[in-house]
């Protein structure tokens, strides 16, 4: 038999536990900007202090003090503001090219079976091609002057975009195109309103990746009989073991790279406003 205090248990309710998200239990103790600054700070901090103390010598890494002083007197001298200007000059025409190149291209084979056909044979070729190994044959197609080096950037950024747009096109829900084909929307229309956006998420993860390539290229472009820009300025202090001097150009490579990378990720929230992600836990 069961006692009275039994039988009240068993009456009583079940405990329930109430499980809140992260956002109800009100904000994270670390603020995210001090967890995202912490390591590269404390990597800095070690750089220089393996420096101060003799571990890393001055003619295999400059300490960050130097690289900074050396930053500032290439500021002073104007020697960055030339440098990077000339550089960007060169990035932004062979993304204008590769860009147009590749968006013409995937959407012709993405659209057309025979598009496909024709074209995403040749461009699969080509892309397994290292685009460094055409250097020789841009030199001599296009001599030593700006053409080589904004056409290897350009075709750096090609292969990407087009891979990206391509696969984002044949990958667009078809029950979507049915759907809009039933609500009366003719071709161009559903181009308009339902593949093209669609393909537009995997489109700007493209670009992002051919903004990094296009660097990439440029590191190698300019060292086609180069007189200015980020690359020859570390070329040329390769030359005198200026480890301060190729730091700075490093890190200029790696700040209009976070630059770019910005600029795609405003794009995507402006054009994928209306597409919910997830954020991480």
């Amino acid at each position: 038999m069961t006692t009275t205090a039994e039988r009240a248990r068993a009456q009583a309710p079940p405990d329930v536990e109430i499980l809140r998200t992260r956002h109800e239990r009100g904000p994270s103790r670390v603020p995210r900007w001090l967890v995202k600054t912490a390591s590269p700070v404390v990597l800095v901090a070690l750089w220089q202090l393996l420096s101060s103390t003799g571990v890393l010598p001055r003619d295999v890494l400059a300490s960050p003090a130097v690289v900074l002083s050396t930053a500032a007197d290439m500021w002073a001298e104007g020697t960055v503001q030339s440098a990077v200007g000339v550089s960007l000059l060169r990035v932004l025409a062979g993304i204008a090219i590769g860009l147009v190149t590749a968006v013409v291209l995937a959407t012709l084979s993405g659209l057309f079976r025979r598009g496909e056909d024709v074209i995403d044979a040749p461009v699969q070729m080509l892309r397994t091609v290292p685009v460094i190994g055409l250097i020789p044959l841009l030199i001599i197609w296009f001599g030593i002057g700006e053409e080589p080096k904004i056409v290897l950037i350009a075709l750096a950024v090609t292969f990407p975009l087009y891979m990206n747009l391509f696969g984002g096109i044949r990958n667009v829900d078809a029950t979507l195109v049915e759907a809009a084909r039933t609500l009366g929307l003719g071709w161009f229309g559903q181009v308009r309103h339902v593949i093209l956006p669609s393909a537009m998420p995997q489109f700007l993860i493209g670009l992002r990746y051919a903004l990094g390539t296009a660097w990439l290229a440029l590191v190698f472009g300019e060292t086609i009989n180069a007189t200015s820009g980020i690359g020859y300025e570390m070329n040329t202090a390769r030359e005198f073991f200026q480890t301060d001097v190729i730091v700075v150009c490093l890190a200029l490579y790696a700040l209009l790279g976070l630059l770019g990378d910005a600029v795609v990720r405003l794009l995507e929230r402006g054009f994928l406003s209306w597409r919910p992600a997830f954020s991480g836990q």
